[in-house]
């Protein structure tokens, strides 16, 4: 009864109902953690020395100018390139609450246009600047055959970012679950009330949903790291409930975050990459463009935007100079 009350008081404190009792609470909580932080910070002041003193040394670098510079340059455009696909991908795997998939709106147009760019230049020796920018064949390129693996490792870098984005997405149900299991306190999540509603029902579940999540933690809890690697490396709407069951049973950090990042970044990223790759390549663009064309009666007249709209494209990969980019990346 009292948990149930003190989970009531704890739903009714928020910033429209109870202001200066809300903000209490977080500045109070804002000076733990701080302390905290400041604590262990502290414990490891040797590492916090050695990590300053590097910044300090990257600064003085960045900041003198030298032949250095253009190496410099390279690295900074190299890990912004990076940092931009590893937000995608945390995005990707957190949603913000509004389920956003990062790699149908940013990645997987991405991959497409690099695919479809590679076969129509016969190459994947885009001018650099201005790809990753616009894409534009090389002058004087003679078209010819472009391997499925060069492709693959065109597109490796930003793939394997926003893999790896997806997974450092998926830690905060890992904390939250092992912090309420270590606590004792029950936390108000929709999600971790149902997990472990779900294993209180184990013998009874019936429907569909509720036994492919009995599966995916089964085989979590039993197999360990390499169930967590299964499970990761395959489109899987239910990895979050592998991350709040890792965390409740207290599965090592490394075992749960190295399955997960291995699995989304490595293994899952090129099982994706592949499909995207091998769906627009040239000769099934080509089919697709056919088969339009075989539909009754709205064939031909279907068929002909689409057309017009690949040879405009190929027009654009030929261009040079200030021509408008062939393909644009997202804002």
């Amino acid at each position: 009864i009292g948990v149930q009350r003190d989970k009531k008081e704890r739903l009714t404190l928020v910033l429209w109902n109870r202001p200066a009792l809300t903000l209490h609470y977080f500045l109070l909580e804002m000076f733990i953690t701080l302390k905290e932080w400041i604590r262990r910070l502290w414990q490891q002041r040797g590492t916090a020395f050695a990590f300053l003193l590097l910044l300090f040394l990257f600064f003085i670098t960045y900041s003198i100018e030298g032949a250095h510079q253009k190496y410099v340059r390279l690295l900074e455009k190299k890990c912004l390139w990076c940092a931009y696909w590893l937000g995608l991908g945390i995005l990707s795997s957190v949603g913000l609450g509004t389920g956003l998939h990062t790699f149908l709106l940013y990645l997987g147009p991405h991959i497409a246009s690099v695919t479809l760019a590679a076969y129509e230049c016969g190459s994947v020796d885009f001018p650099e600047p201005p790809y990753p920018d616009q894409i534009i064949s090389v002058i004087g390129t003679v078209a010819g055959d472009v391997s499925l693996w060069a492709i693959i490792s065109k597109v490796r870098l930003e793939a394997c970012m926003w893999g790896a984005g997806t997974a450092i997405g998926e830690l905060p149900p890992y904390f939250m679950a092992r912090a309420a299991r270590l606590s004792g306190t029950e936390p108000d999540d929709e999600d971790y009330s149902e997990f472990e509603e779900m294993l209180e029902q184990t013998d009874t579940v019936q429907d569909f949903a509720t036994r492919a999540k009995l599966t995916v933690q089964k085989m979590v809890q039993r197999v360990g790291f390499f169930g967590i690697l299964a499970c990761a490396s395959i489109p899987n709407p239910l990895f979050d409930l592998a991350g709040i069951t890792c965390g409740h049973f207290l599965v090592p950090f490394w075992s749960f975050f190295g399955a997960t990042l291995i699995g989304k970044a490595v293994i899952k990223m090129h099982i994706q990459k592949l499909f995207v790759i091998i769906t627009f390549s040239k000769h099934i663009v080509e089919q697709m463009v056919s088969l339009i064309g075989a539909v009754p009666l709205f064939g031909a007249s279907l068929q002909k935007p689409f057309r017009e709209y690949l040879e405009t494209q190929r027009a654009k990969l030929h261009r040079a100079g200030e021509t408008a980019p062939a393909v644009s990346m997202p804002d």
